[in-house]
């Protein structure tokens, strides 16, 4: 049940990208503000993760969101764990304010979903560009930040597998630092019904844990970006203990004698 429920959803999610991929480009080929495009692929975004939830029975519950800045002039940095899809789904939809992801330019080749992230006004850079790829960054996200959208970043930069942590790197604080707004960290369990890369999902909740703004002025790319990680990871272990579960300890040499 679990597979046929998943392939409905993919197929859905495939049969509705290209109406709104078409939308979007013909409303770009008619210089309708980033705006509009946003509002549109922020449309279909919310509509994939209810469909989720009509397929597959995946629902979010959230929690922090008094956390967010109110004012309209308050730019953030959302720096959120990554463990599946879902999530990129999911924040562009529960966000008060437009979202700029950073991406790899790979996905600008994929058919429709690219085109659509492509005609955004986003952040795609070339992570082998290193200096380059930094100053495309900081550059757009100053320009992006003025204008009220706030940036999101995966400090992990790929999907960890649930239980895990990869490397934190410091990118998003960086930016943060450079263009004085503070981070905000966000804890999401996805990955304990949508593991990633896999192609069946389980129905179940997918909490999500938005945290407290952290101020970067005076701060340190790598000091800030460990406060992240740590709030992120306990957070993560409040969320989904079962994930984090100790493991017995390795048996000493004395207890290996017969």
């Amino acid at each position: 049940m679990a597979l046929l429920r998943s392939l409905l959803h993919l197929l859905w999610m495939g049969i509705t990208v290209v109406p709104y991929t078409l939308a979007i480009l013909l409303c770009r080929v008619l210089g309708a503000p980033k705006t509009v495009l946003y509002r549109i692929a922020r449309a279909w975004l919310a509509l994939s993760i209810r469909a989720a939830h009509w397929f597959m029975g995946i629902r979010p519950r959230i929690q922090g969101m008094e956390n967010l800045p109110t004012d309209q002039r308050q730019g953030v940095v959302l720096l959120c764990k990554h463990q599946s899809a879902y999530e990129t789904f999911l924040m562009p939809a529960i966000m008060p304010r437009q979202l700029a992801y950073v991406f790899k330019k790979e996905l600008l080749r994929i058919p429709f979903f690219g085109w659509s992230i492509g005609s955004l006004d986003m952040i795609h850079i070339n992570r082998n560009d290193g200096v380059r790829a930094f100053q495309k960054l900081v550059q757009q996200g100053q320009r992006l930040l003025a204008q009220g959208t706030w940036i999101i970043m995966f400090p992990e930069g790929t999907r960890i597998p649930r239980g895990q942590k990869g490397e934190y790197k410091s990118g998003g604080t960086r930016l943060a630092i450079r263009t004085g707004v503070p981070v905000v960290p966000i804890a999401v369990t996805s990955a304990r019904v949508w593991p990633p890369k896999a192609f069946v999902k389980r129905p179940g909740v997918v909490d999500v844990s938005i945290g407290k703004p952290i101020p970067s002025q005076g701060r340190r790319p790598d000091e800030l970006m460990q406060e992240v990680e740590d709030w992120i990871e306990a957070e993560m272990r409040r969320l989904d203990p079962e994930a984090y579960a100790p493991q017995p300890p390795e048996p000493t040499k004395a207890q290996e004698r017969p």
